[in-house]
């Protein structure tokens, strides 16, 4: 509802812009790093374009630490808010602006042989119970790139392009296990080790702090 409610907000916005320049509004389909996405472009002056737009996709991929082997999926869900900046009057921009982030990551641990090993202890997955957790990062994030593409400039169809870096913060790991079903002491046990085993994680996805943004779209000006 959040994330509806925002890009309601930015349409809104955007399109009270656009009314003093009708016939200026373009629309922008993309893929990349950021998943398939929607923009809309209106100018603000000469030199100056405000775009909104939503990015989404879903993928699978393997990954472990020193201990744990993880199924992981990560989820892309942001909705830019920027301004492009054209220096030279031409094609090439320099973007900045705020995206909301509703990226994440799910992490389902796997057993080896039956087991789960945490912090050198071994732990079979039948009293284990489930074993995942998520990966979360900081809703605000400052956007910061450069660009090829003017939309509103375009007559009917163009061609544009982003490469810069979303600034998400260090990612926030919360790695638990439910339905443990050895005794009280194992159990209490495994909590501490599943705690030592989600400062592992922390450490694999840090690199996610700074998340790069390369897509390249198609653009029609109405």
């Amino acid at each position: 509802m959040k994330l509806i409610k925002t890009v309601s907000a930015l349409l809104v916005a955007l399109a009270a812009t656009s009314a003093a320049h009708a016939g200026d509004l373009a629309a922008t389909v993309d893929l990349g790093t950021t998943g398939l996405g929607l923009h809309l472009t209106a100018p603000l002056a000469p030199q100056l374009n405000a775009r909104v737009g939503l990015n989404y996709a879903s993928y699978s991929y393997d990954g472990n630490t020193s201990d744990v082997d993880y199924d992981f999926k990560l989820k892309l869900a942001t909705v830019d808010a920027l301004l492009d900046y054209h220096p030279f009057s031409s094609g090439f921009r320099v973007s900045g602006g705020v995206v909301y982030n509703g990226n994440k990551i799910e992490a389902n641990a796997k057993p080896k042989n039956g087991s789960y090993t945490l912090n050198g202890r071994a732990y079979p997955a039948a009293l284990v119970g489930k074993l995942d957790g998520n990966v979360d990062f900081r809703k605000a994030a400052p956007y910061l790139g450069i660009g090829w593409g003017n939309a509103v400039q375009a007559t009917g169809w163009g061609f544009g392009m982003d490469l810069g870096v979303t600034f998400q913060g260090s990612p926030k790991t919360s790695l638990t296990n439910s339905g443990c079903t050895a005794p009280a002491l194992v159990c209490a046990q495994l909590a501490s080790d599943v705690a030592t085993e989600n400062a592992k994680l922390a450490d694999e996805v840090k690199d996610f702090k700074l998340y790069p943004v390369v897509r390249v779209g198609v653009s029609y000006r109405f």
